[in-house]
């Protein structure tokens, strides 16, 4: 992984977490949060919309996924977003040497977004990235070869 990228992207502090839920009524789940967070959403495309508030620091992503009738959506998966690839190539050295095993993406397409990412899973099984976007506007959901959001089933980002 090339070590010297920084992140595209600006926000307070050298991390901040990120959610992307699944959603199954995206107008409705927007205006839920825009009441949450005071604000509009920073990106919104056809099935998709991020906010990015500056406090809390936070990047939620939502992601309109259908469900069967009375099923309740459920989070697709959590991250920590960094400023650099070096502090995604730091944490892939700690995931290996607590004995996990990293899935990395390199410059993968992600979220309308460039990345570079390590994901692994807690106990219970929920997904976790550790990523750093490189290039904020990608016309590209997400790359063929990208495991991006596909370990929980859930739509992208």
């Amino acid at each position: 992984m090339k070590t010297d990228a920084t992140s595209a992207v600006d926000f307070p502090g050298s991390f901040r977490i990120h959610m992307g839920l699944a959603v199954s009524d995206l107008e409705r789940s927007k205006r839920f949060y825009e009441t949450l967070f005071g604000e509009p959403p920073t990106k919104e495309r056809p099935g998709y919309a991020k906010f990015e508030p500056t406090d809390p620091s936070v990047n939620l992503s939502l992601n309109e996924a259908r469900f069967d009738k009375g099923a309740r959506p459920l989070p697709a998966h959590y991250g920590i977003q960094v400023k650099s690839s070096q502090a995604v190539a730091d944490a892939i050295e700690r995931f290996r040497v607590a004995g996990l095993a990293p899935r990395v993406e390199e410059q993968t397409a992600c979220c309308y977004a460039v990345q570079d990412k390590a994901w692994v899973q807690d106990p219970d099984g929920n997904e976790w990235e550790v990523f750093v976007v490189t290039d904020a506007d990608s016309p590209q959901r997400k790359d063929e070869a990208s495991s991006c959001c596909e370990a929980t089933g859930a739509v992208c980002c």
